[in-house]
């Protein structure tokens, strides 16, 4: 008998809701920006972790710089940056940041890495040395960093904080059970008390931590994990839907609607955060300088924050 083999149909994936459905990236910011990266050999988060507002963020010349290299020491479920063994730190990477926003003439940097957990202090140092950088060429500009934990060694948080960003951001991305899957080389311990740190070491650093949506975790366990950032001091949240990278990374659980986005703001506004932005789209830098603002930030924090 002669056996005839079926190809199983395959399923179609379901279009996006229009809420997540951002804009391709076009025009001519967005080419210009991408000129400039390439020609100062730096790279940006915006690219390596796939962000959906790259289009939005790039045409109004807001990007967020992502220093140390393009490779992460850590290997989280649900990021795009590859992930394997870096090359050593580049200590002249601060000053071509610096040179590109003096060149974009930016009002808001933010600044953010790669995990290097082969040399933390060397980490810290390249983020101070960025801030200071960018302080003493364009001084009218804030300087917001989202940093690594560093593996929670108080050295190196501490060189960071003494530079004095404009704001100090350290993601906590997900809630404290799906640590384990989500972030297996974190702890939500450690996170915490980073942010916690930072307030102890300059009680006016402005902090900001981020939560992704939709890996699996309860809308209780999401309340648990915002009392628990707003008990760190935590001034900033931002809160937006997991999107897979690809079939390699984790699995979306499910999708939050606006409405849902709404709700969880208003009850994160409640324990006392100075502000939340809370939507599908929403990312750590996403309207950075609106956020910075309703803070009560000017527009030369970098000065501000010496006196």
């Amino acid at each position: 008998m002669e056996l005839v083999h079926i190809e199983p149909a395959r399923k179609a994936p379901a279009p996006k809701p229009e809420w997540l459905r951002a804009r391709a990236p076009m025009g001519e910011n967005y080419h210009d920006l991408k000129r400039l990266a390439r020609s100062l050999n730096l790279h940006t988060v915006c690219e390596s972790a796939q962000c959906p507002n790259i289009g939005e963020c790039w045409n109004h010349k807001t990007a967020t710089f992502m220093m140390l290299g393009n490779t992460c020491t850590r290997r989280c479920g649900f990021c795009a940056v590859p992930k394997g063994r870096p090359e050593p730190i580049d200590f002249d990477e601060p000053r071509r940041v610096a040179d590109a926003v003096v060149e974009l003439g930016l009002e808001h940097a933010v600044i953010t890495s790669v995990n290097r957990d082969d040399d933390l202090t060397g980490g810290a140092r390249a983020f101070a040395m960025v801030i200071e950088e960018v302080r003493r060429r364009r001084p009218e500009c804030r300087v917001e960093v989202l940093i690594p934990d560093f593996q929670g060694d108080e050295e190196s948080i501490r060189i960071v904080v003494d530079a004095r960003p404009a704001i100090l951001n350290h993601n906590t991305e997900t809630v404290p059970r799906l640590y384990r899957t989500v972030r297996p080389g974190a702890r939500i311990e450690r996170s915490l008390r980073l942010l916690q740190y930072a307030k102890e070491i300059n009680p006016a650093c402005i902090t900001k931590s981020g939560v992704m949506v939709g890996l699996g975790e309860t809308t209780e366990e999401l309340h648990e994990t915002f009392v628990a950032l707003a008990a760190a001091g935590c001034d900033i949240l931002t809160i937006g839907q997991y999107l897979r990278p690809s079939r390699d990374h984790l699995p979306i659980a499910r999708l939050y609607t606006p409405r849902e986005f709404a709700e969880l703001k208003t009850a994160a506004l409640q324990m006392g955060f100075r502000h939340v932005e809370s939507g599908p789209l929403v990312r750590s830098s996403y309207h950075a300088h609106e956020q910075a603002r309703s803070t009560g930030l000017g527009l030369a924090p970098a000065v501000q924050g010496l006196n």
